[in-house]
């Protein structure tokens, strides 16, 4: 079970730690300061909406789901989503994601699903984002489960077979599906791909049989694509530090990511849901060795993502603009482009740095995704 005392290191609240979670929320200035300014909610009314609360379900349903949905509602322009005909509401599922914003792109997954009548994810978050007291109590009530970073090369062996171990359970009890990045931390360039390491993890709890060990875990590749990246600003400087130097991540630049994720605004949003087929893990069995086969899942895995990613607007005038042409302009208007150049000049104005270098490194974060669908439609 995965409420066993071996996973206490990594597991959501459950039990008694639930109701003494809730009573520190309601006791948080910090916690209840932020989510008033959040959400549309007054803290007295925050503190009613967590009173009596006694399982992570009620949680979900009663506080985090909505106060993400008021966010969708004043920070979006819309979301939509395709592929959700193929999710089974009697299955679990690992949600397979590439990953642009710390909190909302499983928040929005879960809003999508309950919607739709499916089962909630367990979402993997990083050990480094466990900030503080009231932020660990909010994602593990929120059923998230911790990926430990910072760890030796023994430590990650020992930590990545327990992990393992915790997700096949999860899938397998058949209560929940999980939601996990297809690589360690956010794609911050805008250039998705899967990690070969992540699945290495993945396959460590299962049959040696490689096609029937990720048959087992039911992984839907699922592509987020937002018009406007809330935190393209915040990446671009930490791409641009890492270029022309060393750049040392603190608590305070992690939260400031997950507030700007959640408070900025996003345009229209997009997420669209994919499967890998009996049939494609068949034919990985065929190859000679688990490290070749590893290698292809991935590349299947990054064609599903990429393929299946949204290209609004943006992504076109960032292209034609970092390559100076215009091959895409049947996909924008002048009035889009006028906007575009507007904001990033903005937000670019207030970075510190060589503004050509600043300039490229924000395009690429729009124009990647780009990039990446050409390999798979040429005639793009």
């Amino acid at each position: 079970m995965t409420s066993d005392s071996e996973f206490n290191s990594i597991r959501p609240y459950c039990g008694n730690e639930i109701e003494a979670a809730i009573e520190r929320l309601c006791k948080s200035e910090e916690f209840l300061a932020l989510f008033t300014q959040l959400i549309r909610m007054d803290r007295e009314s925050i503190i009613g909406a967590l009173r009596g609360i006694r399982n992570r379900a009620e949680f979900q349903a009663r506080f985090f789901g909505p106060a993400i949905q008021s966010l969708m509602d004043t920070t979006t322009d819309g979301i939509t989503v395709e592929g959700m005909e193929q999710v089974d509401k009697n299955t679990s599922y690992i949600f397979m994601s590439n990953h642009r914003d710390i909190i909302l792109d499983s928040a929005i997954l879960n809003i999508l699903l309950r919607k739709h009548g499916n089962k909630y994810t367990r979402a993997a978050i990083g050990s480094n984002l466990l900030i503080n007291e009231w932020v660990t109590d909010l994602v593990k009530l929120n059923s998230c489960f911790v990926i430990e970073r910072d760890v030796t090369v023994r430590e990650m062996l020992t930590s990545s077979a327990l992990r393992s171990k915790y997700i096949r359970e999860v899938i397998e009890e058949n209560e929940d599906s999980v939601w996990i990045a297809e690589r360690e931390g956010r794609t911050k360039n805008g250039d998705d791909k899967a990690q070969p390491s992540l699945l290495k993890m993945l396959r460590m709890s299962g049959p040696a049989q490689f096609g029937k060990n990720f048959k087992a875990l039911h992984l839907m590749p699922l592509s987020v694509s937002y018009e406007w990246e809330p935190c393209d600003a915040l990446k671009t400087a930490e791409l641009y530090t890492r270029t022309v130097g060393e750049y040392i991540k603190t608590p305070q630049a992690d939260m400031n990511s997950m507030l700007t994720g959640l408070s900025d605004y996003k345009g229209r949003v997009h997420f669209h849901i994919d499967r890998l087929s009996d049939e494609e893990l068949d034919e990985l069995d065929r190859l000679p060795s688990n490290g070749e086969r590893i290698e292809a899942l991935a590349g299947i895995i990054d064609h599903k993502i990429q393929k299946n990613f949204k290209l609004w607007p943006n992504n076109y005038i960032a292209y034609d603009l970092l390559h100076s042409v215009n091959k895409f302009k049947a996909h924008y208007t002048e009035e889009e482009k006028k906007r575009f150049i507007e904001v990033m000049t903005q937000k670019m104005d207030k970075l510190e740095g060589n503004i050509s270098m600043l300039n490229n490194i924000y395009l690429e974060i729009y124009a990647n995704p780009v990039k990446n669908q050409m390999k798979y439609f040429p005639a793009k």
